[in-house]
């Protein structure tokens, strides 16, 4: 909260209007008039506002005012204080005061922490003096470091300290400076490493460079100031050295004159204070006085207090006050102290009160100075534009405005500025916002379809232009939404630049072959895509692109689905591009009405991609097919013909063909038809083609050709002539001819088929029949040899059987069966009439009870054996074969004479623990069964 002024003061307090120009040293080239800013003081009387807190006396002593307005003391010197130098960085209290009648100035360092009884500990007392010359300290500094103090005297000297100048033993001192001119102002300024000491005199200004041995010294001005009219400025604006001069302030860097001020009027003190500049001027109206060192009066005089903002321009305060002595700053506020004892404290406000009472005065430019000096947050600033915006608005300066609110994109709803200058009036102001939107990428699709619809409004083709033709990197809007609005507008041609230039093909050709109508060039464009691109746009734009430029697009399409590479991209392109081809099916719904175009894109493709899909060769043979069957010349007819079987017989319809039946019998084109049967081995519709037909001696011909593939042929083919009333006896003749020599029927069936025909007389079949019963009596011939010859060999089996079984076996072999050697003991007999050396048997034998020369043979009928057994549970091959016999009943007696229908019991090995005589039959048995198999 700020403090109200006291009523005693308050008369002093007021201000009139003030006027004053502010010019720099650095600028050539600005006149006086160029420079000159004026302002009604009126609203910034109150920035800082003025309280009494209370009164001082007592010169010997030094005073403390705490927060709460607590005062308290204590005696520094006998006789009077007449400097103060507080550190701000440490509890250190350094002050110039007289405990002796003359002039005999001490120095003492107070340690504000730690106490002496009452009084704080006094940690150093030297004389001021330098030498024996008796002179005032005019003025005093301390480095914030502890490391240096200077102190300034009448007679023009400065006294250097230097080391820790709160003891005696670690600092030296020595004269710095000698002159004839009164020392005004002293100041230390850190820089880095680098330590300067500024010294202002009456008449010059002088730097000193501390860090360097030699303390060398820079003469920056020939103009002084007087006493208390020196301040150094914060870090923030460069610790400058301030020197207020009579007509102007200078600002000082330590090698050279910085800006001035031009503040007129004799200057009593200089402060700086958080960027401000405090000067305390005589009224113009008071007498004026000249004496150096004090410019105490014996009556009271009028004093001005003004406070500058030199960054914004403004002055922050003003006031006319009596008798001030001195301005203090602590705890972010400036204390007044005047003659009368009295204490006023000046209390800056907060910048949201400063701002509102800008904006009460519609000082904007202003406002948005002091809120960036303030650092005030992006929001902040923002709702300052907006409202600077709204009153320039309001005034009529729509330019002005818009680049307000151009200054709060980004914070500001787009669409409160965008309402505002709707009004064709204020369009180009409305364009320029929304170039602002779009150069800081904040503009959504509905923003550039407005700007756009500004442009085209405004008819600015350059502007226009300019925008679409930025580079790729600085494109700050929605390319789809700005082709669409232009298209909408009718500016093709840059709605094709940019739909080319950022790659939107789509739209590209969309409006090049719907607007445009330039097919060419849609063409060209799509050749020089990328494989997926050219591929999907061709789908997309191909029957278009056919209907007004069919020779170009087939020459793409067929490059598109053999070896595609784009135009002028050939270097560029990859392997696995190149290696991409088209699918030529999914482009033939393309060429609808273009039937020669269509046929030349196919033979090139079967030409160069002998593996291109089925419906490539489906197609193409339809189009043949269908010139084929309009075509009337005989010998263009017969071409055409050779060339569809060539493309039936290329290879193409060796698995898949039901598509190329289905043409060919649609077109009727019996060579095809007969050519698809035969390769796809239809040989039952082949014959059914021919009896279609009613072509006898094609039935009969197919029967002989394809008769030994399949049999049921002949079966069929006696039977569809058998249905015939016609004269077919040739035929049926020849059908019989054929059954009788393969057997390909039962006599009765073939009978039972022919008496369905009323023309087949039995003089047709009589000479089968005759040669049928003459086959049949030779086969019962045969038949009852082979009985008479198999029950001999039986009964001379069973004989033998019993023979072995009832009487010796007398061995009369005089060689052995393995080596041919003559006999000799020990030897091995078996009862199959083989004998071997005892050496030879146990040689080569496998078993000691098997003859080694009857046990391969023996082995083979076991398995043979074993194998009946291993099928005898096999159904469905039996079934299968006895299907597919043409003599189902052989195939019945070949598994009944294997034994299948019967259980089967092989006997190896005897069992341990059996008789002599068990074991000889189970011999026996064995044999017998060896035996009948090999002979069988």
């Amino acid at each position: 909260m700020t403090a109200q002024p006291n009523p005693s003061v308050g008369s002093s307090s007021t201000r009139s209007d003030i006027t004053f120009s502010m010019t720099t040293g650095i600028l050539p080239g600005i006149s006086k008039e160029q420079s000159e800013l004026k302002f009604l003081t009126p609203y910034y009387h109150g920035i800082f506002s003025c309280v009494e807190m209370s009164q001082l006396h007592s010169r010997e002593c030094i005073w403390f005012l705490t927060r709460s307005s607590q005062l308290s003391n204590f005696q520094a010197y006998k006789l009077r204080v007449t400097h103060l130098y507080q550190l701000k960085q440490h509890s250190i209290l350094v002050s110039v005061g007289q405990d002796d009648e003359g002039i005999n100035p001490l120095v003492k360092v107070w340690n504000l922490d730690k106490r002496d009884s009452s009084s704080p500990l006094c940690t150093r007392i030297f004389p001021a003096i330098p030498g024996n010359k008796p002179t005032e300290v005019s003025c005093l500094t301390v480095h914030e470091n502890l490391s240096f103090m200077a102190i300034g005297f009448t007679d023009g000297s400065v006294v250097l300290t230097k080391g820790d100048i709160t003891r005696d033993r670690h600092s030296k001192t020595h004269t710095l400076h000698e002159g004839s001119c009164p020392i005004t102002g002293l100041a230390f300024r850190q820089s880095g490493k680098t330590t300067h000491l500024f010294v202002a005199t009456l008449e010059k200004v002088l730097c000193y460079t501390l860090s360097v041995k030699e303390y060398p010294c820079t003469e920056l001005d020939v103009h002084g100031c007087a006493l208390r009219c020196t301040s150094l400025t914060d870090p923030s604006q460069d610790s400058q050295f301030i020197v207020a001069g009579d007509e102007c302030v200078y600002l000082y860097q330590p090698d050279e004159r910085g800006p001035c001020f031009a503040f007129e009027g004799q200057k009593l003190l200089a402060h700086w204070h958080r960027g401000y500049l405090v000067l305390l001027s005589r009224d113009k109206k008071s007498p004026n006085k000249s004496q150096f060192g004090s410019r105490e009066t014996l009556t009271s005089e009028k004093q001005i207090l003004n406070i500058y903002d030199l960054d914004n321009k403004f002055i922050a305060y003003s006031g006319t006050f009596e008798d001030i002595i001195d301005v203090v700053a602590e705890w972010g506020s400036l204390h007044i102290l005047t003659r009368d004892n009295g204490l006023l404290v000046l209390q800056e406000k907060d910048t949201q009160t400063k701002l509102e009472m800008l904006f009460k005065k519609n000082l904007f430019v202003m406002a948005i100075n002091l809120a960036k000096s303030q650092h005030l947050d992006t929001d902040g600033l923002s709702e300052i534009f907006r409202q600077y915006g709204d009153h320039l608005y309001v005034k009529g300066d729509h330019d002005g405005a818009i680049q307000q609110y151009i200054r709060t994109i980004g914070k500001l709803e787009p669409s409160y500025v965008i309402r505002k200058f709707l009004d064709a009036q204020r369009i180009h102001n409305l364009t320029a916002y929304l170039q602002a939107l779009h150069r800081q990428s904040l503009a959504n699709a509905d923003h550039t379809t407005l700007l756009l619809n500004c442009y085209t409004k405004l008819k600015d083709s350059t502007k226009l232009e300019e925008f679409i033709k930025t580079s790729e990197s600085e494109v700050h809007f929605d390319v789809e939404i700005a082709i669409k609005v232009l298209r909408q507008a009718g500016y093709y041609q840059h709605a094709v630049f940019l739909a080319e230039r950022h790659d939107q093909h789509e739209w590209y050709l969309k409006i090049q072959l719907e607007d445009i109508k330039n097919y060419q060039e849609a063409l060209c464009y799509i050749g020089r895509l990328p494989f997926d691109q050219a591929e999907s746009n061709m789908k997309r734009y191909g029957k278009t692109l056919m209907h007004h430029a069919p020779e170009e697009t087939t020459d793409l399409l067929k490059g598109l689905c053999t070896n595609y590479q784009p135009n002028g991209e050939v270097g560029t392109v990859s392997l696995e591009t190149q290696r991409k081809k088209a699918n030529a099916e999914e482009f033939i719904h393309i060429f609808a009405n273009h039937p020669r175009e269509l046929r030349a894109f196919l033979e090139h493709m079967i030409q160069v991609e002998a593996e291109s899909p089925q419906g490539v060769y489906d197609t193409l043979l339809e189009l043949r097919l269908q010139d084929w069957a309009h075509e009337e010349d005989i010998k263009k007819k017969k071409a055409l013909q050779g060339e569809a079987l060539s493309l039936l017989k290329s290879g193409c319809y060796s698995t898949v063909f039901d598509k190329a039946l289905i043409l060919c019998q649609m077109h009727n084109f019996k060579e095809g038809v007969l050519y698809l049967y035969e390769q796809g081995q239809l040989y039952q519709q082949i014959m059914h083609y021919h009896m279609q037909n009613e072509d006898y001696g094609k039935v009969v011909e197919a029967c002989q050709r394809y008769g030994d593939k399949e049999t049921c042929l002949w079966e069929q083919a006696l039977g569809y002539f058998a249905r015939k009333e016609e004269d077919c006896k040739e035929y049926i003749s020849a059908v019989l001819q054929h059954i009788d020599r393969y057997s390909l029927m039962p006599p009765l069936l073939v009978v039972q088929t022919l008496a369905h025909n009323s023309t087949a007389t039995l003089s047709v079949i009589k000479d089968y029949l005759i040669n049928k019963l003459h086959q049949e009596s030779e086969q019962i011939e045969e038949d009852e040899r082979k009985i008479r010859t198999y029950r001999e060999e039986t009964a001379q089996l069973r004989q033998e059987i019993q023979e072995l079984r009832s009487s010796a076996k007398i061995f009369q072999k005089t060689k052995c069966s393995m080596c041919n050697s003559p006999l000799e003991l020990p030897s091995v007999h078996f009862l199959c009439s083989h004998s071997f050396h005892q050496h030879c048997f146990e040689s080569y034998a496998e078993s000691e009870s098997e003859c080694p020369t009857c046990a391969p043979d023996n082995r083979k009928v076991l398995d043979m054996l074993r194998a009946q057994d291993q099928k005898r549970d096999q159904h469905e091959l039996f079934q299968r074969q006895l299907k597919c016999s043409k003599d189902g009943f052989s195939v019945v007696a070949d598994y009944f004479g294997r034994g299948v229908f019967n259980k089967l019991t092989l006997i190896t090995d005897p069992p341990t623990g059996k008789s002599t005589t068990s074991s000889l039959e189970a011999d026996l048995n064995r044999d017998l069964l060896i035996h009948t198999k090999r002979t069988s």
